[in-house]
């Protein structure tokens, strides 16, 4: 049971942290130029999946917008 005197988390606080991603900040140095290639096409996949997750976000954001505007 909670205490009105405990402050409440916020959404942001609540959700769990990101995982961190083995190919972003690495050294890539030691790489060939076939994995520095492959690397390349999974961050640009990667891309192409938070573009799509973020243009669903923003257009469910602007429906809700749009419903409860008076």
């Amino acid at each position: 049971m909670r205490r009105s005197s405990e402050r409440r988390m916020s959404m942001d606080e609540e959700r769990p942290a990101p995982p961190s991603d083995p190919l972003v900040g690495v050294d890539v140095s030691r790489l060939s130029v076939d994995e520095i290639r492959e690397r390349i096409e999974a961050l640009k996949g990667e891309i192409v999946r938070l573009e799509a997750a973020l243009a669903k976000k923003e257009a469910s954001r602007a429906a809700a917008d749009a419903a409860f505007k008076f």
